[in-house]
């Protein structure tokens, strides 16, 4: 059975095993990390390298905490040495940070031994990260994705595309018109977010039956935060 107070006496004479267990310890709460951030990844850009970065970068954080020990001289040299890299990665997404931030995190409670810590505060981290994802909590007035199209300039035209869009969107707002071919006709586009049930397959579906109405096309929100 695990010892926790054999491996912190241990730790204080920095012996392999303590090493070794820190080490472990730090991969495993990084892998569950890792696993929590893919479970929950919203958007495009999904990268297998920064998740696999995510346990490595704990790994390092615990081996370098592990070299430093109390010694400030270490832990000046370390820093000196660190300032001479240049990190030039841009996140796209602030929780990718975050994430980042809590993989270190671990590393570090790891390095210094402090178990407790570490597997306490990474598993409320994970168990938030999940309630977030599962309430969709800040999601309540984001957009779905942008949907335009072209229609005639004429009132009768208009009222069959106002019901198809009270129909199938739980919000909408136009965000341009502008007329076109010499200003017969008026080309559109609207935010729009669905209601519970509804996808973009049904509304475009909806907008081919519409008289007058060419060039319907439906771009997802993610794609228009990254590009």
């Amino acid at each position: 059975m695990f010892d926790l107070s054999s491996v912190q006496a241990a730790s204080q004479d920095s012996t392999i095993l303590a090493v070794i267990y820190a080490s472990l310890l730090s991969a495993v709460l990084s892998g569950l990390v890792a696993w929590t951030y893919s479970a929950t990844f919203h958007g495009l850009s999904f990268s297998k390298s920064y998740v696999q970065s995510l346990i490595l970068v704990s790994l390092v954080a615990a081996t370098v905490m592990q070299a430093v020990g109390d010694s400030i001289a270490r832990g000046l040299g370390i820093m000196g040495a660190l300032a001479v890299v240049r990190f030039r990665t841009a996140f796209t997404d602030p929780k990718d940070l975050v994430f980042l931030f809590a993989a270190i995190a671990a590393g570090l409670g790891c390095g210094i031994y402090a178990w407790t810590v570490s597997v306490v505060g990474i598993l409320a981290f994970c168990a938030a990260a999940w309630v977030l994802y599962r309430a969709d909590i800040g999601d309540h007035l984001a957009y779905d994705g942008l949907v335009r199209f072209s229609i005639g300039d004429a009132e009768a035209s208009r009222e069959p595309i106002s019901t198809l869009l009270r129909r199938d969107l739980k919000h909408f707002a136009l965000v341009s018109m502008r007329e076109v071919a010499g200003g017969t006709r008026l080309d559109c586009a609207y935010q729009v977010k669905f209601r519970r049930g509804r996808d973009a397959a049904v509304l475009m579906k909806g907008l081919a039956e519409v008289p007058s109405l060419t060039g319907a096309h439906f771009m997802m929100q993610e794609s228009t935060l990254e590009l």
